[in-house]
């Protein structure tokens, strides 16, 4: 079933969806719900790189499906040294069914085939058991607790860091 699964350029139907997604806690989901922004950062940022530049993002389809998106950063590590930190958001009705496994494991792929670097990471909240599921069944492995690492929900969060090396690319 996720053989058919790919990652696409965002469209600009997307944005209505991204749009939606951020202005909804459930959509988004507990983990990713930072407070209400302003929608119109997605279309500026469409307009201006097509979300492909200092934050890229890629949708997650399953054949015609739109399934959410993937999205990724630089984090300077050295002067001439990054790693890429990634973030995944499904839609509430694909949570649960292996979809983040999979897109992880391609976006895993994809990233290393198409930038130099030798490690890709991501962090979750200590909390979301599911999305640590995801990463380890992913390839990636658990490194460090950050403790009390981000905002979320009126109090400061224990994260949990993922990593995958070149190397560890299954």
């Amino acid at each position: 079933m996720t053989e058919r699964m790919r990652l696409r350029p965002v469209t600009e139907p997307d944005l209505d969806r991204l749009e939606e997604m951020f202005d909804d806690p459930e959509g988004i989901g507990e983990y990713n719900w930072g407070g209400f922004g302003s929608g119109r950062s997605w279309r500026r940022q469409w307009a201006e790189d097509r979300l492909i530049g200092d934050r890229t993002v890629l949708m997650v389809a399953l054949g015609d499906e739109t399934l959410g998106f993937v999205s990724w950063h630089r984090v300077q590590t050295g002067p001439q040294v990054h790693v890429l930190e990634f973030g995944i958001c499904l839609w509430p009705r694909w949570r649960g069914r292996g979809h983040g496994t999979a897109a992880q494991r391609l976006l895993a792929a994809y990233l290393f085939a198409h930038h130099p670097v030798n490690r890709i990471q991501a962090w979750t909240d200590v909390d979301n058991i599911p999305e640590q599921r995801a990463l380890d069944k992913a390839g990636f492995v658990r490194e460090a607790v950050l403790r009390e690492y981000a905002w979320r929900a009126g109090a400061w969060r224990d994260e949990v860091l993922y990593r995958m090396l070149r190397r560890e690319l299954p």
